[in-house]
Formats: structure tokens, sequence, C-alpha cells
């Protein structure tokens, strides 16, 4: 399987709400209250079960969704290896399933469905339970405003908002909402959800692209402020991640450049990159100042793409990931270093 965003090893260690219609592939269309007499399991496992997206917000529209067919044959195929088919097929339960699309399995890695069939049970079961909430929620029951937590039957949390552009799950769109099902409801998402496996400074030093990152982190703590402690602790706090790429477009050319700054010098550097809450995208709007754990503020632009630009920065730098969810916070990845 070519690697994606993550290996299996990686998987391990870290173990898009729009008006939609509903159709159902059969001899005839059917709306979404059709389906209420079959389980979640039942209508995921259809074959000919898929949906329409048939209208969006500007958010979707810019990724080019509307009209289009989703289906999920990978979803089906990881919940029969886990042994999850029949969690989802009790009658006698309510459950909340974040359905991830084909796509969005594959957009992790998964290029076929034989890559599912070969993925270890002890990587796609903690993922898929981070997908299913042990309560039937409908979209008009998310709260607008900050991220309401929400239990997974995985024990970790989801954060689920609602704004103009719709209903949000750690960051993603729900793209079909409120297909109600015998046991429950499901809402289609367009990713694939990873639980966290630790803080913000545990899966920075899972991620090999943050080796500068951590390097810094750990010699600012050697001087007045104890910044991983800071990045350790319940937060939640919000960082703008530079990759080891964005550290030496800076000057750090190699860890040793690191090791040999001033620890209080790179605090204030450090603590730029840092929100105090947590902040996912579906939260980050258009020319949008955001203030940060050190003061001072960054501005935020979204046409073309999302950037973030600090005060002494002579130009923006690409959000180049967005929503790596941890145990006390939300990591963004960025190619540039942040100056206040």
């Amino acid at each position: 399987m070519k690697k994606s965003i993550f290996s299996w090893g990686m998987l391990v260690a870290v173990c898009l709400f729009v008006t939609t219609g509903c159709q159902k592939q059969n001899d005839a269309a059917a709306e979404s209250n059709n389906f209420e007499k079959e389980s979640i399991a039942a209508i995921i496992q259809n074959p000919n079960t898929s949906f329409t997206i048939k209208s969006s917000s500007s958010l979707i529209a810019a990724r080019g969704s509307a009209g289009r067919q989703v289906k999920f044959t990978y979803l089906a195929v990881a919940l029969a290896r886990t042994g999850l088919t029949s969690t989802l097929s009790t009658l006698n339960s309510n459950y909340t399933l974040f359905a991830p699309t084909d796509e969005a399995f594959q957009a992790l890695g998964f290029k076929t469905i034989q890559d599912v069939v070969k993925a270890p049970k002890e990587v796609l079961t903690p993922i898929l339970l981070y997908h299913v909430v042990a309560a039937k929620v409908m979209a008009a029951q998310v709260p607008a405003g900050p991220n309401a937590a929400v239990k997974t039957v995985n024990g970790a949390d989801v954060f689920l908002t609602s704004n103009s552009n719709g209903v949000f799950i750690n960051g993603s769109p729900v793209i079909v909402a409120d297909v109600k099902a015998a046991n429950g409801v499901i809402h289609v998402i367009d990713n694939v959800l990873l639980p966290p496996a630790g803080n913000i400074v545990a899966t920075a030093i899972a991620n090999p692209d943050f080796s500068f990152l951590v390097a810094a982190v750990l010699r600012a703590s050697q001087g007045t402020t104890n910044v991983a402690a800071l990045l350790s602790g319940d937060g939640p706090l919000t960082v703008f991640a530079p990759t080891n790429d964005a550290f030496k477009k800076a000057g750090f050319n190699t860890l040793t450049d690191i090791g040999n700054a001033q620890p209080d010098d790179l605090t204030p550097i450090l603590a730029y990159h840092v929100v105090p809450g947590r902040v996912f995208s579906s939260d980050l709007t258009d020319n949008m100042s955001v203030n940060m754990f050190a003061g001072g503020s960054t501005t935020i632009t979204l046409t073309g793409g999302p950037k973030i630009k600090g005060t002494k920065n002579a130009e923006a730098f690409n959000i180049i990931k967005t929503n790596i969810v941890t145990t006390n916070g939300v990591i963004h990845v960025i190619d540039g270093v942040l100056l206040p």
C-alpha cells in the first residue's frame, strides 16, 4: 500500500452540515426516512446504498462536492473485519455513526479494499470506535459556539459544533446529515477521524516532521519557562506547528543550531504559535485575528487556501494540515515559523 498520511506505526501511535438529500440506489430513489426500519450496519453493508450531496455551502462547493455520490464499501469491510457489524446491528440500542466515505479511506492511505482487509485489527478497531457515539445525536442537537465534547465508544472525545456553514466534527464537515436508522442515526463525513493517543508534546514526538519543533520545545524548557510542561498540561491549547523545513527556512539548519539557541529567546517564539483553547479549522474565518498565548495576534486568511501570518513575518505561511486531535488540544501544521 502506498504510504499517504500515516504509516501503520504512526496509526498505532496516533491510534467535512450542509443541507443535503439522500438517495438509495435500488429500483427507485428513496428519501432517508425510508431507512428507518434498517439497522445502521444494514444500511452501511448494503452495496446499493449511496448518498447524493444535492446542495452545498461555499466551504463544500470549493471542494467540488455538490452533486457527488458517496458510498461506504471500505467502511463496510472495516466494520466486518473488526466485528463491529454486530454492535451496529443491535436494535435495542441507539448509536450515532459518523460514516467516512470511500474517498476518506483512500485519502488516509487505504487505496484498495484489500488494504483494509490486510490492516491489523488493533489499528482499525480503535479508529472505528472513535466514529461511534452510544446515543442518537441529530444535527439539530449540535450546539453553535465552542466545540462540545462528546464521548465515543472508543472512550475518547470527539468535538461537535455548528455554524453558518453547517455541522462539524473535529473540524471536519458533515456532508450528509440525519440518515435515520432503526437503531440510531448516520452522519456522513469526508475524513477518517483519528483518535488522540497523547498530548501535544507526545504527538509531536511521534511525528518525524516535528523533530526540530520538539528540539526547540526541549531547549526552551531549559530556560525560565517550562514550555514542555505547558504543552503537556491539561490545556486545551491549539498549536500551529512548524515543520522541520519551516525551521530550516527560518535559519535553523540543523538540530545543533536549535541546541545552540538561548532558551529564553526560543520561548516567546514558541509561545507565539500557541492559542488558548481548542480551535479547529471550522472555527477559522477569513481575515480573522487570533490572540496568541504569548500576547499579540496573528492573522488568518482563507482565500486561496488557509494561511497564517505573524506580526513580523513578511509573508503568510500555508496551513498545510489541520485538525490533528490530541488529548489536550489541536495541532495545525504550518510551513513557516511565526515571528511576534
